[in-house]
């Protein structure tokens, strides 16, 4: 009987080790054009309490970098590659000289599953994901991404016209859903849900790629979600930023003085245009709203599928809020201010930007806004929940700056992947980011020891330790990060020596990539 004893407590510890030692599910939560300080936890008066409980059981940090534009940021994301070394950093065609996280996953046995916006003219499906439903280009009608359907008005579009979208190894352009609740943050939700569904019975980790449109333009929400905050923002600018600044403070997002607001005063604007002005970010807060809503229902998924504690759940955004403005040019002189009825430009026909103001306030505490190197344009709100591999939960890392590049060299830390030397018979360039592995298992206090660049459009920048160079052109500045995280204080002339050999390595840099070389006024912006 003792034997026997001992046998059973050697099984269970080995069947406890082998369950110990499971891959841990990973997904990556993504959604576009959204602000620093517009969730909750991270300053904002929107309603987010499931982000918000990610955040208190999780690590959030403060210094997590995109690309300050749409495509490229996928692109480094799902590649582990600067966008100018995988294709990507002019126009959104395919990856090259690159694997995926899909592609590098599957090679140690993860299910791989996509919904949402990509933004390239290759699949998912075809980049080592097993199911994929979602949006192939930029920006679409969040209500219909098609044709009018039998009854309905016509939904407002682009002058690009139909956009592609992708069902698995289709790709429809365009694309009609018959199903007359649709509305794309609802539904990218509902393949995900779907996706882990019809796969739970499974014995392998899975790899969810959950990518939201909203709240990118146009500015569409159900009315349930609007009526929240049709009241909110009645108060102005000034109130609204000031109350994120003040929160921010409180959660001890940040430590240094706050950038200069230029959106207009409130004040100054007529009755008529406060209106407009309060309704399209009640709208867009909606939007963000109705992306937590949904985040819950996941959140629920996995804890019915008894997969939450073992699940790396990852939540970013692609670049900081946009100040460019499709309103007028798609509306063709039928815009809010010329009549059109103030309370229908939340719905399928019509196509509203929340513009400059707004968007100076949904950076706080930052400078400028999408396209942009400056902090405003690339610093993403970060949150990573892990109750398995989270050492300190609750806390906030200020020291680690991190970028999109490092998910693929922490998800191969994680999981024991090798990301390969060649794939399908190309050459693959070697990861470019670090492993932040060991900032999710308690360290909080190490910086990172590798250059970050970034270039788009005009803008350029390189991050080196505590100072960070950046330009919008051919002006370089130089900032201390430490002590200035908001690039008030432009020190170029206190260490112009500093900064020619920042703007030196950049320049390395760059011709190092395989990227063309810069037009003297910057290369064309890709269509949205």
């Amino acid at each position: 009987m003792k034997g026997f004893a001992t046998l059973i407590c050697l099984l269970f510890s080995f069947t406890t080790l082998l369950g110990e030692s499971k891959k841990p599910n990973i997904i990556f939560i993504l959604v576009d054009d959204m602000g620093y300080s517009d969730i909750g936890c991270y300053g904002g008066e929107v309603k987010t309490p499931n982000l918000d409980r990610l955040a208190q059981n999780g690590l959030r940090f403060t210094q997590m970098h995109n690309t300050s534009k749409c495509f490229p940021s996928r692109a480094t994301l799902l590649t582990g590659l600067y966008a100018q070394d995988c294709g990507m950093s002019q126009n959104f065609e395919k990856f090259s000289n690159a694997v995926t996280l899909a592609e590098v996953l599957k090679s140690v046995g993860y299910r791989t599953l996509a919904s949402g916006k990509h933004h390239s003219r290759e699949s998912l499906f075809d980049r080592g994901f097993d199911r994929y439903f979602g949006l192939l280009d930029g920006a679409t009608n969040h209500f219909n991404p098609g044709l009018t359907r039998d009854g309905d008005v016509k939904p407002s579009q682009k002058k690009y016209g139909q956009r592609l979208w992708a069902i698995d190894d289709k790709v429809l352009k365009p694309y009609t859903p018959k199903e007359k609740d649709f509305y794309s943050t609802d539904y990218y939700t509902k393949y995900a849900i779907d996706y882990l569904e019809e796969y739970k019975n499974e014995d392998k980790p899975f790899f969810l790629y959950l990518s939201y449109t909203a709240p990118h333009d146009p500015l569409q929400a159900w009315w349930e979600d609007v009526g929240k905050y049709k009241d909110t923002y009645k108060v102005g600018y000034e109130a609204i930023r000031s109350a994120r600044i003040a929160k921010l403070k409180q959660l001890g997002l940040i430590h240094s003085d706050v950038s200069k607001a230029v959106h207009k005063p409130w004040d100054s604007l007529d009755e008529r245009t406060k209106e407009i002005e309060a309704r399209k970010m009640a709208i867009y807060a909606a939007m963000i709203d109705r992306v937590d809503q949904k985040i819950g229902e996941l959140i629920t998924k996995l804890e019915e599928l008894g997969e939450l504690n073992n699940t790396l759940i990852m939540f970013a955004a692609d670049n900081g809020n946009s100040a460019e403005n499709a309103e007028k040019s798609v509306q063709k002189g039928n815009t809010v201010e010329d009549g059109f009825p103030l309370d229908k430009i939340h719905t399928i026909e019509y196509w509203a930007s929340l513009g400059k103001n707004w968007a100076n306030v949904s950076n706080t505490p930052y400078v400028s806004y999408k396209n942009s190197s400056r902090e405003g344009g690339i610093c993403t709100p970060f949150i990573a929940h892990w109750p398995k591999g989270i050492a300190k939960p609750g806390s906030i890392n200020k020291k680690f700056t991190g970028h999109f590049i490092d998910v693929m060299a922490t998800i191969v830390d994680i999981t024991g992947a090798q990301y390969p030397a060649e794939f399908k018979g190309q050459e693959v360039k070697p990861m470019a980011g670090v492993s932040f592995l060991p900032q999710l298992k308690g360290d909080l206090n190490s910086v990172r020891n590798k250059n970050i660049y970034w270039q788009w459009s005009v803008g350029k920048a390189v991050r080196q330790g505590k100072w960070k160079a950046v330009a919008g052109g051919s002006k370089w500045s130089l900032f201390d990060m430490e002590q200035d995280c908001n690039e008030t204080n432009d020190l170029a002339k206190d260490f112009p020596e500093k900064l020619e050999s920042m703007k030196k390595q950049w320049q390395d840099w760059y011709a190092s990539t395989s990227a063309p070389a810069l037009k003297a006024k910057g290369k064309k912006k890709g269509k949205k």
